[in-house]
């Protein structure tokens, strides 16, 4: 592990902290942890902004940020949501949107097809019909337990093509590692592959993969940038926290990228500091270590 301001000018305070979810702030649980909770309010009571940057759509990730706040003190937001698709406050406003345009949303279902059962488009609505799927199967070990506690968020369209009535935030597959890689590869070879974006998240223990198609400037780097230009900040005072390949344009950004004790193998070649696992409050020690200490020489 990297000794802590080996690489990092710690004269500039940090003003921005980026967090994944899945992986990062949550434990194999999927609970936030009461250390996780208490640095994130403490480094907001200081005045740091804190933004949750995920995979997940706005209303998947809600629930998370309502478990950081205190009690009749909510906290205020940031919510880079849909692998950088929209920005949004906790409170619903929209600050950022890139739509996938419903031509390539269409020619992505077409050559998806042999992957269709873990297909699905998802739309920026209020609340019905924002995750289309073609079928949703009880057998289904992968997906069902997920979507059932979501149902108010699903429709159908079968064939998946006839939901495309609007432009899509993303089109999304998901499957078991091993079928996923061949889409990626597929997609990736696409005669049309300068037209989207790939945002590949993949849970080899769980045998467990998820491709998001984005528009062609997305990623979480790509928004986080965007809005640390708009909040006039320096990349520099921006501190990123990740655990999966999606992650990696975040923490290719950020001043400060902090890569958790449980990531995925490729993240860990970069020499980024790397902080304790999502079971041992990996979020709260880095916090803690980068943006709550006062800047001091590094001995």
């Amino acid at each position: 592990m990297q000794t802590l301001c080996s690489r990092y000018n710690r004269q500039m305070p940090v003003k921005l902290i980026a967090l994944d979810i899945d992986g990062t702030l949550l434990d194999s649980r999927w609970q936030v942890s009461e250390a996780n909770r208490k640095a994130i309010a403490e480094a907001a009571r200081r005045g740091i902004e804190v933004a949750l940057v995920t995979g997940r759509r706005y209303d998947f990730a809600m629930p998370i940020a309502r478990q950081l706040d205190a009690p009749l003190t909510p906290l205020n937001l940031t919510m880079i949501v849909s692998n950088g698709a929209l920005i949004r406050s906790n409170d619903g406003r929209t600050h950022l949107r890139h739509l996938l345009p419903l031509r390539v949303a269409g020619q992505i279902l077409r050559l998806a097809k042999p992957w269709r059962e873990g297909a699905a488009v998802i739309f920026d609505r209020p609340a019905e019909n924002q995750l289309m799927l073609e079928r949703l199967d009880p057998g289904d070990s992968l997906r069902y337990a997920y979507y059932s506690r979501n149902k108010q968020f699903i429709g159908f369209a079968n064939p998946l093509e006839t939901c495309l009535t609007e432009d899509p935030i993303q089109v999304m597959l998901s499957g078991k590692v091993a079928p996923m890689r061949d889409a990626e590869q597929a997609l990736r070879g696409a005669a049309f592959a300068r037209e989207f974006a790939l945002a590949v998240t993949m849970y080899e223990a769980r045998d467990f993969a998820m491709i998001d198609v984005l528009n062609p400037i997305c990623s979480k780097g790509a928004s986080l940038a965007e809005w640390t230009a708009l909040r006039g900040f320096a990349r520099e005072e921006v501190m990123a926290i990740g655990d999966n390949h999606n992650d990696l344009e975040m923490l290719t950004f950020a001043g400060i990228p902090v890569v958790m004790g449980n990531s995925v193998p490729e993240l860990k070649t970069y020499g980024w500091h790397e902080t304790r696992t999502n079971d041992e409050n990996g979020v709260a020690h880095a916090i803690e270590q980068f943006a709550l200490r006062e800047a001091a020489p590094c001995a």
